[in-house]
């Protein structure tokens, strides 16, 4: 008994014991073996994670990060220099030049475009067109609206006004008169004097004859009979419910007492006490296992290194680090060297193209349009020389000293 009030401690986690009340030496008894077994079955599980866990952030330390960093540095020499040199040396000058000669010829074609197209219907328009539809369309059509259409016009507007209106207006009233009196007069008196009084006559009839008796039909007979009738139904159903509730009751007293009871015995004295004890022993075993596996863990690792790390690190540090002093003084640093002085001879050949072709494209330039030459868009260039003389920039000026020594008069 002393064993269960006494908590289980295991290394630093310290379990209260939890037992729930009626549990005694024999549930003690079997839960120790049952936690036996699921630690045999979950230590290799969570030894399996840690050295998956371990292998992942090893491999992420050791040979994802310098990959990325290698991967990173081999793509910008290998493609972004490259690109960029590509592009300062080679694409920029010569879409400069494209550029020019683009617009050149668009200026030429433009002004070549306008003689054929423009030019001719411009002129046609403005010397066969329009004084042809002038002077031999719009002057006599206004000549004609003016003259002969406007008088007219004021001439039908006058009989219109003067003659027709009048005439009009007289004979609508008498043919409106003839009207009323052959069609409506009769009719009004039909509706007055033989239609009103006998729609009034049939109306009492209706009302003394077939009204009167129905109404009182529907309060002396069917009205009673249909609240005797209602009566009879509602007691017939009270009776059909307070029988289907009866027998509502007892099938589900049969039911909780045959299937419920068993069932919910079944799952709070068998199932959940089961669950709970599977579930602690689980959480224990992974616990435990956890301070093993770490154990086992260090263990392989110190085998590991005086086995394989030590002579690797002796050798790295006895063999490969002179050779590499070697390789590097001896081979790279002369290889570098010699990639630099070629880079340089490249990027004078680059420049010395570039002026030339810029000195063609002048000299191209005057020898199509002649005079001197038409100021272009130019790339960039440093911060240009002032002369002492003056606060302007020059292009063509080379700076001057500090001191000039200039002949005193």
């Amino acid at each position: 008994m002393d064993q269960e009030k006494q908590p289980h401690v295991y290394g630093r986690h310290q379990a209260p014991a939890h037992y729930e009340n009626g549990d005694g030496c024999l549930t003690t008894l079997i839960r120790i073996p049952v936690r036996v077994v699921v630690l045999v079955v979950v230590l290799p599980v969570r030894m399996i994670w840690d050295v998956l866990v371990a292998t992942a952030r090893a491999a992420d330390r050791v040979l994802l990060r310098p990959l990325g960093r290698a991967l990173s540095w081999l793509g910008r020499v290998l493609v972004v220099v490259p690109l960029v040199r590509l592009y300062e040396s080679v694409l920029t000058p010569l879409g400069h030049g494209l550029r020019w000669l683009g617009v050149v010829v668009g200026q030429g074609l433009l002004w070549l475009g306008a003689a054929v197209f423009v030019w001719p219907w411009v002129a046609l328009w403005r010397y066969v067109v329009v004084p042809v539809v002038r002077y031999g369309v719009v002057a006599p059509v206004v000549w004609l609206y003016r003259w002969a259409l406007t008088p007219l016009g004021h001439g039908l507007r006058w009989v219109y006004r003067k003659l027709l209106t009048p005439a009009g207006r007289g004979l609508a009233t008498g043919i409106g008169w003839v009207l009323t009196a052959v069609f409506v007069w009769p009719v009004v008196g039909v509706w007055r004097y033989v239609l009103v009084p006998l729609a009034l006559a049939v109306s009492w009839l209706v009302e003394h004859l077939v009204v009167a008796p129905m109404a009182w039909t529907y309060r002396a007979l069917l009205t009673p009979l249909g609240r005797g009738i209602a009566w009879l139904a509602d007691v017939v159903a009270s009776g059909v419910v307070a029988a289907a509730r009866g027998l509502g009751a007892v099938v589900g007293r049969l039911v909780g007492t045959l299937l419920v009871a068993p069932v919910a015995w079944l799952y709070r004295r068998v199932l959940a006490p089961v669950g709970r004890e599977i579930a602690a022993a689980i959480g224990v075993a992974w616990r435990v296992a956890g301070h093993i596996s770490p154990a086992v863990g260090r263990g392989l690792a110190w085998l590991a290194w005086h086995l394989i790390g030590a002579p690797v690190a002796w050798v790295y540090r006895t063999v490969c680090t002179p050779v590499g002093h070697v390789v590097r003084d001896a081979v790279w640093a002369p290889a570098k060297r010699a990639a630099v002085e070629a880079g340089r001879a490249a990027r004078s050949a680059l420049r010395t193209a570039r002026e030339t072709v810029r000195q063609a494209r002048r000299d191209a330039w005057r020898a199509l349009v002649g005079g001197g030459p038409v100021p272009e868009p130019r790339e960039p260039v440093g911060r240009l020389a002032r002369t002492l003389g003056s606060t302007k920039t020059v292009p063509s000026a080379a700076p001057e000293p500090e001191i000039s020594l200039r002949k005193q008069g």
